[in-house]
């Protein structure tokens, strides 16, 4: 069985976001608190998006689109600490016209040791936050063919 604190697998498709580990982000053991790891997936998964071609504002705005987080996961494997350069990168694992599934790893930017994993499910949503089937003009972005059927 393979180490789960090992490296992420580079040739994984994805954008990986970088940043350091801000003193607010820490408890009082001096390490980061459990809940910024889903602060730092959603920070991935927007610059995923970015980079993609998909702004969630210009969903929102334009088309009325939500993207709602109906399911979350995070596997803690050794603690980040202050002043730490994080490397997140994210992913779509799954995707269809009504859901996306993405995952993460979130790793020390430096030694590249796994720090965490995780996994975010999310539902297209509309006006009055009832499912939707996500317009056409975004299914290359999160890799849905058009061939592909509900």
């Amino acid at each position: 069985m393979s180490d789960p604190a090992a490296a992420p697998d580079e040739s994984a498709r994805g954008h990986e976001t970088r940043f350091r580990v801000r003193y607010a982000e820490t408890d009082q053991m001096g390490v980061v608190y459990y809940a910024n790891y889903l602060i730092w997936m959603e920070l991935g998964r927007a610059e995923y998006c970015r980079a993609a071609g998909i702004r969630y504002r210009d969903m929102e705005k334009d088309d009325g689109i939500l993207l709602a987080v109906v399911e979350a996961h995070c596997r803690y494997l050794y603690p980040a600490r202050y002043d730490e350069e994080i490397a997140v990168k994210a992913w779509i694992a799954k995707a269809n016209h009504k859901m996306v599934e993405f995952e993460y790893q979130i790793c020390d930017a430096q030694s590249r040791r796994r720090l965490a994993t995780g996994q975010t499910k999310h539902m297209f949503l509309g006006p009055g936050m009832r499912p939707v089937k996500l317009p056409e003009k975004y299914w290359t972005a999160f890799g849905i063919g058009t061939a592909t059927a509900d």
